[in-house]
């Protein structure tokens, strides 16, 4: 199977994802339309699966050479892990999805991390990944994390349990966020020394 077609398929896979998910946001509305759009493009797991299925995307079409740098690929892996990884440690207990929305779930939290992965191990070019990488790579989470923040001290509305300064205040909020901080630098840190050992 060539990278091509592996590439397509995973952004089916992505993009049905989201967009089944959106489904049954919509489905399920209880609050405004516009509200309900904002909280859905609020979500890491959304935001980043979208990046993920972008990404897929445009390597199925050969589109925009850029993307092919290496890191590229190591960043967006290292995003949807930390997706999956919080999901089972810190989410999947909150709640018991059924039907479509467990499918979607299982998706958006645990198949695509692990495709997102093989990918990585099958294609990225590891020898040319460097520790330099890492601080480029935090700025969409570190971004993701003041718009939240700021947007639930005006709206009340925070995505996430363990980010939600209402309930935790902001000080436990903080403690949280440098814990994922931490993951994503471990994390990071681990695909490069990986990567190198790789190419040895």
């Amino acid at each position: 199977m060539t990278q091509r077609i592996l590439s397509l398929i995973f952004a089916l896979v992505g993009w049905f994802s989201i967009i089944a998910q959106y489904y049954l946001m919509v489905k399920n509305i209880q609050i405004s339309f516009a509200e309900a759009n904002i909280r859905f493009f609020s979500y890491f797991t959304i935001l980043t699966n979208i990046i993920v299925a972008g990404y897929f995307t445009l390597q199925a079409f050969n589109r925009i050479p850029k993307i092919k740098k290496p890191g590229i690929l190591t960043a967006i892996t290292i995003y949807i892990l930390i997706v999956g990884l919080v999901y089972q440690i810190i989410l999947r207990s909150t709640w018991d999805p059924k039907g479509l929305q467990r499918l979607v779930d299982e998706l958006l939290h645990t198949i695509i991390p692990i495709l997102v992965l093989i990918y990585w191990y099958l294609y990225e070019n590891k020898n040319k990944l460097n520790y330099r990488q890492i601080l480029p790579w935090a700025i969409y989470p570190l971004l993701y994390l003041f718009y939240i923040l700021i947007r639930g001290y005006f709206s009340d509305f925070y995505p996430y349990p363990f980010i939600n300064a209402i309930n935790l205040g902001y000080f436990q909020v903080l403690i949280n966020s440098f814990g994922i901080l931490l993951l994503f630098a471990a994390l990071s840190m681990l695909f490069v020394r990986i990567g190198k050992s790789l190419n040895k």
